[in-house]
């Protein structure tokens, strides 16, 4: 199983297009949380996304742009797959991963 970070700008876009987007991207399986190597969760920054599972980079893009797509035309997106990551200052998750 791998983990991806995932940023999706939607271009021209107003916040109430990032809330749908949230909706989209959480049911092609992405989530605005991450959780930390003790269990942690922390909310990711806006617009950014964790998807964890048996895909490639190639699939969570395609999952992403599906998502994106149902909210505006003009997006990118960029998918990076972890061997790892490292913060600071991101906020405590007010629910669970």
């Amino acid at each position: 199983m791998s983990d991806f970070t995932t940023r999706v700008e939607l271009h021209d876009a107003v916040w109430s297009d990032y809330v749908e987007l949230h909706k989209a991207m959480a049911k092609q399986g992405f989530s605005q949380i991450i959780t930390s190597d003790d269990g942690q969760t922390y909310e990711l920054p806006p617009a950014e996304y964790n998807y964890s599972g048996n895909a490639t980079r190639s699939q969570v893009l395609e999952k992403a742009k599906s998502a994106a797509a149902t909210v505006k035309n003009s997006f990118g997106v960029l998918v990076t797959e972890s061997a790892g990551r490292t913060w600071t200052g991101l906020r405590l998750a007010k629910r669970a991963a």
